[in-house]
């Protein structure tokens, strides 16, 4: 098939060489200038007229065999959707005791499947997240779990070395806490923020400022779901919240002076979901009693129903650690709640490759 370049270039040929071939037939001066007149402005004409007619069109503009059909190109909200799809790698440990061999969890990947192949995740380097977060104003809010993702970025960022320096500071127990990097110019903002009550008083204060994070992680309900245990008052809570990060979505305002459309910049918002809670391992009757499996589906089911996440039709993109925790299983956790640090890392780069997915970037 004639791509859209080979059709000029004949075109091109025909108007130079046939009117030199004529004039070697010693054609008069005349009829070699009417004949190359007629030429142009046909081919003019017609190249002008193709578009209007599909069939020609689709004729010189069929891709070549080597380009991937349609159907392998893959789009937004496709790749999100396989960004949880992670198994983890276990390190075997040799004889326990005459017991069989132990095993922890060490490592872990996205799964090798053709569909999240096309999407081209990656793990990102030390240069490459530093790269990616350039110039950023990050802030992550919520309980020991939101904690123990600053703690894992902070990792990739930083290097152990230096994290090691600011480990005891950033673990002060119910404390905020606030770094920036001057390498890459990123402020970091860690928010004590255990209950979804603290969020939307967060929120609030964002409200109405020049400037919001740019990207803005959150979330709560281990404290909700052990002190209130009420799923409809979770459920209240989360409906507050969301109208609130609603109003951190841009709309389009207009200078009345000029009526130029000023956007406003929304953050990248993201949901820190709970964890998988294993009743037997949980240290204190009270969270066994309460923190119970049937307790946590009531509390995950509200999340959806109120519509907080992207994945139910909201505006905050799920980090789904209970997914994660529950394919780690329970070698990854000593107290049934809190996990190995690969979980985290993997919620973490999960987080960037999100961020790469909405900003249209590879690496």
């Amino acid at each position: 098939m004639f791509g859209a370049v080979q059709l000029g270039l004949f075109a091109a040929g025909v108007v130079l060489f046939v009117p030199m071939g004529m004039a070697g037939w010693h054609l008069s001066r005349n009829k070699m200038l009417f004949f190359s007149c007629a030429l142009f402005i046909t081919l003019f004409v017609g190249v002008h007229l193709v578009p209007y007619f599909p069939s020609v069109t689709s004729f010189i503009s069929t891709p070549s065999s080597s380009l991937p059909p349609s159907s392998f190109i893959v789009n937004r909200d496709y790749c999100f959707n396989l960004l949880h799809q992670v198994a983890f790698d276990y390190q075997e440990l040799g004889n326990n005791n005459g017991n069989g061999s132990d095993s922890i969890i060490d490592s872990w990947k996205w799964i090798d499947s053709g569909n999240v192949v096309g999407c081209d995740f990656q793990k990102l380097s030390k240069n490459d997240a530093s790269d990616l977060l350039n110039g950023s104003w990050v802030v992550v809010a919520g309980d020991s779990q939101a904690r123990l993702v600053v703690v894992s970025l902070l990792e990739l960022i930083l290097g152990e070395n230096k994290m090691e320096s600011i480990r005891g500071d950033l673990f002060l127990r119910h404390s905020d806490y606030n770094i920036f990097v001057d390498e890459i110019g990123m402020k970091l903002d860690f928010i004590w923020a255990p209950y979804v009550s603290n969020l939307t008083d967060l929120v609030h204060e964002f409200q109405g400022k020049t400037r919001y994070p740019d990207v803005f992680v959150m979330g709560a309900g281990l404290w909700d779901m052990l002190h209130v245990n009420k799923a409809s008052d979770y459920g209240a809570s989360l409906r507050s919240l969301k109208d609130s990060v609603v109003l951190l979505l841009p709309v389009a305002s207009t200078n009345d002076d000029s009526n130029v459309v000023v956007p406003i910049r929304s953050p990248n918002l993201f949901w820190l979901g709970m964890p998988k809670l294993i009743s037997s391992m949980l240290n204190t009757d009270e969270k066994r009693e309460k923190m119970s499996d049937v307790t946590w589906q009531a509390f995950n089911d509200e999340l959806y129903k109120k519509k907080l996440v992207q994945q139910s039709g909201g505006p905050m993109f799920l980090l789904d650690i209970h997914s994660l925790s529950n394919n780690c299983g329970a070698r990854c956790t000593s107290d049934g709640m809190h996990y190995n640090s690969v979980v985290y890392e993997a919620i973490v780069h999960i987080m960037l490759n999100g961020l790469l997915i909405e900003s249209n970037q590879k690496l």
